[in-house]
């Protein structure tokens, strides 16, 4: 069974360092000694409706639970280095918010962080808010449902992502990623996926200018487009479109069906394109 310890104030450098089988309840880490690093390498630790106002709270935690607790703007880098971890019902507003971390779930949160997720594997993400300038950045082993997510650079270098049933606002989205699946899900920002490789959209509503362009191995089955033009430019593309494209500019290769295509620009090419685009009559454009 494990020890509690509840309704404590704690300020002072490493309070709870190397706590181990714990619950840690209605605590509050915050006070004028400041100190950094108040559960620094836990072990089997649940943390149950705390709040935390300290700079690196979590860091080198294993088999730790995070639930029904806050994080304010002043936990600087809040969750680094651990692993096999659960936050749920969380709110956590700290800046560089889980780094190197693996096994991790995240249920029902709202986290706003700049830099959220960096150089993580294994994560799942489900039914939570995230607004992060550069989202899970060089991450890989990541199932995300149910989000609602807001940003500018996100989902960069990943490996091995998985996004279903989730709203996505951000531009420059998967820019050299690899073995990305997104499914029934909105896409919303500029320049969507250059550079990446074995992507597939299915049943999505992709909205923005430039999307899709220097992919490999690009597939979309039943998506819808808005605002796209000079889409898949130099892209290996399958596409099947539902509705109207704004233009089509140098596929590099494969086939792209739509209802309707406002112009193809085929022209000033620096690599040979074959790319061909076709109506849902099988009429070739291009």
């Amino acid at each position: 069974m494990k020890s509690k310890i509840e309704n404590k104030t704690f300020d002072e450098e490493r309070a709870l360092y190397n706590l181990k089988e714990t619950e840690v309840v209605n605590c509050t880490f915050a006070g004028p000694a400041d100190g950094e690093s108040v559960l620094k390498e836990c072990r089997s630790v649940d943390i149950l409706n705390c709040d935390f106002s300290l700079r690196y709270p979590i860091w080198h935690a294993d088999k730790f639970k995070l639930i029904s607790s806050s994080m304010d703007d002043k936990t600087r880098a809040p969750l680094w280095y651990s692993h096999s971890g659960l936050i749920e019902s969380c709110k956590i507003s700290g800046v560089k918010c889980l780094r190197e971390s693996s096994h991790i779930n995240i249920n029902n949160s709202e986290i706003k962080s700049e830099e959220f997720g960096w150089k993580c594997s294994n994560l799942c993400i489900k039914d939570s808010k995230i607004d992060a300038v550069y989202c899970l950045f060089e991450s890989k082993n990541v199932e995300i449902s149910n989000i609602k997510m807001s940003g500018k650079y996100s989902f960069q270098y990943m490996e091995n992502l998985h996004i279903s049933h989730s709203n996505l606002d951000t531009k420059d989205a998967f820019w050299h990623s690899k073995n990305v699946l997104v499914e029934d899900s909105v896409l919303k920002g500029e320049y969507l996926g250059w550079f990446s490789e074995n992507v597939t959209l299915i049943n999505c509503k992709i909205i923005g200018t430039q999307p899709l362009c220097y992919c490999k191995n690009l597939k979309l089955v039943n998506c819808t487009m808005e605002g796209a033009d000079f889409a898949f430019e130099y892209s290996d593309v399958d596409a099947d479109i539902k509705g109207n494209i704004i233009s089509v500019k140098n596929p590099k290769s494969g086939k792209i069906i739509a209802d309707f295509v406002n112009e193809i620009i085929m022209e000033d090419a620096v690599m040979p394109c074959s790319g061909k685009v076709v109506l849902r009559e099988e009429k070739v454009l291009a």
